[in-house]
Parts: structure tokens; C-alpha cells; sequence
């Protein structure tokens, strides 16, 4: 654990040199609502890892993205503050990956099973989170659409979660899995639409 949070430490003076940013000057640009999410994101990851629900390649994946927005953040930092729209940015990127990593967990019920797989599915969710996270960045969803639009994903992964538990997805129950995500995406494109406007 220390050796984790040394090379961690090590890495964002790295990062922040890079920036021309001591950390002394990168602690007076705090954003300690986005550093929590990063490190519940990151500890859920590893806790997916540890139990088996996300692969290695997934969480490497996972992580990936999350130094993404790590980098981001420094950037944002690096002329002294991050703006509020640059800090709702990083919260909009950090709930969406948050997201994956939740619909990863029920999506990969432990010791389900190969049988069980539902990649078509999968893929629908991800494209359909990929789409409200579009909207976010182009200022189509507003935060407040996105959590709500997040929040029916959940929804829907927990209802794929528990129709993979007793290790079979019935033909009706995929035929409800994808009738609830063609809702879902319908809602998304015309928060889009509607969002044209404003982005």
C-alpha cells in the first residue's frame, strides 16, 4: 500500500513538473470533490479486479482513462485555478467512468458462467454512455440530464445483473434488456437534440 501511494506521489510530481507546476502550487488549485471521485474510481477498480468482475485489461482500460483525467485536471490547473466549467468537465468525465466501472461490476457476475454473456448488450450500453458523455462535452446534456440519464443506465445494468445471476439470460429477459436500452438511447438523442442550442 505505501509503495502504491509513493509511486503515485512520485508520478503527479512527475506529471506536474512536466506542467512547469510545483505541487506546492498545484495543492493551491485544489479540487477535492474530484480527488475523492478519482480514488473511490480507482479503489472500486481494484476491488473489481480483486473479485474477479473486471479482467485485467478491463481495469487497464479503466485506468487508463482515469489518468486521462488526471492529466486533464493538471492542465487545467497548470495557469493557477481550474474554472468551473473545467471542474464540471472533470466531474462529467469522472461520473461517466465511474458509470463503466459500475456497469462492469454487475455485468460481470462472479463466477457466472461464459454462457451467460451479453456483448451485444454491453456494447449498446457503452455506446449509449459514450453518447450522454458527447453531450456533456459539446454542453447538449446539462449535468443535471446526465445524472438522470446515468442513473436510468444503472438501472438497467442492475436489471442485467440480475437476470445473469441464476446463470441464464432467458429470450425474454434480453428482449427486455433491449427494449429498456432503445428507451434509453431514444432519451439520450433527443436530450441531444434538444441541447443543440446550447452547445
Amino acid at each position: 500500500m505505501k509503495s502504491k501511494l509513493l509511486t503515485t506521489s512520485l508520478l503527479a510530481s512527475a506529471l506536474f513538473a512536466g506542467l512547469g507546476l510545483s505541487p506546492a502550487m498545484a495543492q493551491n488549485t485544489s479540487t477535492p470533490q474530484v480527488d475523492r471521485a478519482q480514488q473511490a474510481i480507482g479503489a472500486r477498480i481494484q476491488q473489481g479486479l480483486n473479485s474477479g468482475h473486471i479482467t485485467p485489461s478491463e481495469a487497464q482500460a479503466l485506468y487508463r482513462r482515469d489518468r486521462d483525467i488526471a492529466a486533464r485536471e493538471a492542465f487545467f490547473k497548470s495557469n493557477g485555478q481550474a474554472t468551473p466549467q473545467e471542474r464540471q468537465q472533470l466531474r462529467a468525465e469522472l461520473d461517466a467512468l465511474g458509470a463503466d466501472v459500475e456497469r462492469m461490476m454487475a455485468n460481470n457476475v462472479y463466477n457466472a458462467p461464459r454462457d451467460v454473456g451479453t456483448p451485444g448488450l454491453d456494447q449498446q450500453e457503452y455506446r449509449i454512455s459514450q453518447r450522454i458523455d458527447e453531450g456533456v462535452r459539446s454542453g447538449r446534456i446539462t449535468q443535471r440530464e446526465a445524472r438522470r440519464l446515468h442513473n436510468r443506465e444503472r438501472v438497467i445494468a442492475q436489471h442485467e445483473a440480475s437476470f445473469k445471476a441464476d446463470g441464464v439470460v432467458t429470450p425474454q429477459e434480453r428482449r427486455q434488456l433491449r427494449a429498456e436500452l432503445k428507451t434509453l438511447r431514444d432519451e439520450v438523442e433527443r436530450a441531444l437534440r434538444n441541447g443543440r442550442g446550447r452547445g
